[in-house]
């Protein structure tokens, strides 16, 4: 994309601007004018690269002797800024392994019409010929200085503003939007986005931003280069290419989000303007009882949620999303999403829930005391699936609410509601947006260890917003911070029918490779599976890899030649009706991955895990197989069963978390 760049001077001090319609400009710059007050432009180029431009706001360093300037010096001035970004640009191809690409130079070609207006005196010919031209691609197509147009202008912009509050969008998704819900504006809104970034109510930026503020002489901030970062997902840029908005040969993009569209160097993102209003607050004082009343919960789950109500009540700390404020607190950083240490961020409550115990019903408290006051929630999960188990649910506990699902290929991308379930990458599109956001396992793939969706989450938020994180197996770091008390956290140790979690017990096996060599050392995992079987229970088996799955399904299925034994994981095409399949008992042992270890209820059931001291098993996810045994009020003892030859740290840590949780349910009295 280019745009138009120009200088503007008001009571002695000087700023760059940039604009998607120069003509908006002028017309904004005169009705502001103060009475008495001088102001200047100076038109520098009708067409630079958006990146170009973007690189020149940020490191202009006004001069005090600017106000004399006449259009040779500013000539002067804008030719040297463009030797010094050759420069700088020359040693970032060294520092980037010495790949230097093909430029076009037309980015480089000054400008013949600069034009230099002192504001309060007419305009010189430059100025009124800008404004009658033709409008362009993207452009309103009217003469904006008519009073007809001015007022037309005005309330398309206050139109646009309101479709994208709360949001982060490229210019493409943009456009994808008001076909949807504005066609009017449709390809033609550079004139209203525009107007609304000069009142305020649009941030307009560049897809990628420079790594960092640089330090030097001249006119640059120079220093040694750092790759670009992405707005969007706040990842390094290490991609570059052709491009034919800006006409550059190098022009940078980023990889890590290139599923939501490409984020470019030249691409224009559109941002809701920040800080508009604050954050809703829950109400202080709810009583357990009214809340274990109204939503049915039990004491534990009652808790719990109070504990979290309290925490929804407590005004804003500052830098409190970087945990004790140290740097590297997990998962999201005080600089995560772009802000300064020390400033508002979100505040964050670790609901850590046992698998099973309802932590779906426990948030139902949260999200009902946000959206009574008017304010709006996320609630992030990992995975397709879970938007679409979940969304019934909320849906039947909060009738009158707007709700909105978004993953990948969704109906509702560009809706707008009260209530929003979202996969994490949908988080990308939002800018402090909602008051409350819920991230559902965040321990789980892919959010777990992915700045990228960490960065998301914490833009999504607004600065002075909550966060509650549910687990069942916080990560360590987490874990630490709830110790040392700079967590505020509830722990929710039981169940909601009321019974200790099965107790994972250890049998020696050698590993699942050398038995498949020796299928005689499968008999003491072939008698410890009978015996579960002739329970009646179901029987998950799960094993570390997917190429063990087949033939330890054929020797398994030799053995019990009396039950249906099938297997399946991630590359099974038919893993869904098997898992229906299982549930409805028609399978009786499922050989599976860990692509099994969360979301599945299946009542009376075991749990078997093999090559329990794989490295792939670490002790979230040896946590999350076992519960999987024990979830029903019917057979809420399920055997839990740790095969392998070694004794490993995951799983002695594994059953000290088990362990753990149920002697916190005693002294609590939840058993």
């Amino acid at each position: 994309m280019r745009v138009a760049v120009y200088m503007y001077g008001f009571k002695g001090s000087w700023a760059i601007q940039w604009s998607l319609d120069i003509r908006v400009d002028i017309l904004w710059w005169k009705q502001q004018l103060e009475q008495g007050c001088k102001s200047r432009m100076v038109f520098l180029s009708g067409g630079m690269a958006l990146s170009r431009a973007v690189q020149l706001e940020r490191c202009f360093v006004g001069q005090p002797d600017m106000k004399s300037w006449d259009l040779r010096k500013w000539t002067i001035w804008l030719r040297e800024w463009m030797g010094e970004e050759e420069e700088v640009r020359n040693s970032a191809d060294i520092f980037n392994g010495g790949q230097a690409y093909e430029r076009s130079t037309s980015d480089w070609d000054i400008s013949r019409e600069l034009w230099m207006w002192d504001v309060q005196e007419n305009a010189p010919e430059a100025v009124h010929w800008l404004l009658e031209e033709p409008a362009g691609v993207g452009r309103m197509n009217s003469a904006l200085h008519t009073a007809a147009a001015a007022a037309k202008l005005g309330q398309q912009a206050v139109l646009l503003a309101e479709l994208l509050r709360g949001r982060s969008l490229l210019a493409a998704e943009v456009d994808a939007l008001l076909q949807e819900q504005a066609p009017v504006l449709a390809g033609a809104w550079y004139s209203a986005a525009q107007l609304a970034s000069l009142q305020g109510r649009l941030a307009l930026e560049a897809g990628l931003a420079a790594g960092g503020p640089r330090k030097g002489r001249g006119l640059l901030r120079t220093g040694r280069a750092r790759l670009q970062r992405c707005q969007r997902c706040g990842s390094e840029a290490t991609g570059a290419a052709a491009c034919a908005a800006c006409g550059r040969a190098d022009c940078a993009y980023c990889e890590a989000c290139l599923a939501l569209g490409r984020s470019r160097a030249c691409s224009l993102l559109l941002r809701s303007a920040a800080g508009r209003a604050p954050a809703v607050r829950a109400a202080a004082g709810q009583s357990t009882a009214a809340v274990r009343g109204r939503w049915g919960l039990s004491a534990a789950q009652g808790d719990a949620a109070c504990a979290a109500l309290g925490f929804l009540a407590e005004p804003p700390r500052r830098g409190s999303a970087g945990g004790s404020g140290h740097r590297g607190a997990w998962p999201l950083g005080a600089a995560a999403g772009g802000r300064e240490p020390g400033s508002i961020t979100p505040s964050r409550f670790l609901l850590w829930a046992v698998t099973g115990a309802g932590k779906t019903e426990m948030i139902f408290p949260l999200l009902g005391s946000i959206l009574e006051k008017g304010g709006r929630v996320l609630v992030a999960t990992p995975r397709r699936d879970v938007v679409l188990e979940l969304a019934p649910r909320l849906a039947k506990a909060f009738q009158d609410t707007r709700i909105v699902t978004l993953y990948g290929g969704s109906t509702e991308r560009w809706q707008a509601g009260e209530l929003t379930l979202a996969t994490t990458h949908q988080l990308m599109r939002f800018y402090q947006a909602f008051d409350l956001v819920v991230i559902d396992e965040l321990d789980a793939f892919p959010y777990h260890n992915d700045p990228m969706l960490a960065f998301a989450a914490q833009n999504a938020c607004k600065p002075d917003g909550k966060f509650v994180y549910l687990s069942a197996t916080p990560p360590r770091p987490l874990q630490k911070e709830t110790a040392r008390g700079t967590l505020p956290h509830a722990k929710v140790p039981v169940r909601f029918h009321g019974h200790p979690l099965p107790v994972p017990k250890r049998i020696v096996l050698k590993s699942i490779e050398q038995c498949l060599r020796q299928p005689l050392l499968l008999r003491r995992l072939s008698d410890v599976l009978r015996l579960s079987l002739e329970r009646d229970a179901q029987v998950f088996l799960f094993v570390s890899r997917i190429r063990h799955i087949e033939p330890l399904v054929q020797i398994l299925r030799r053995v019990f030649s009396g039950y249906c034994v099938e297997g399946t994981s991630s590359e099974d095409p038919r893993r869904a009706d098997k898992v229906t399949r299982f549930r409805q008992r028609e399978i009786r042992l499922l050989v599976t991955t860990t692509i099994l270890e969360r979301g599945v209820t299946v009542p009376r059931s075991d749990v078997f895990i093999a090559d329990a001291d794989s490295g792939l098993f670490d002790e979230a996810s040896l946590v999350q197989m076992a519960g999987r045994a024990g979830r029903s009020s019917e057979d809420p003892a399920g055997r839990v069963i740790f095969a392998s030859p070694q004794w490993t740290i995951s799983q002695k840590r594994a059953v000290k978390q088990i362990t753990d949780m149920n002697r916190t349910a005693r002294k609590h009295g939840y058993l």
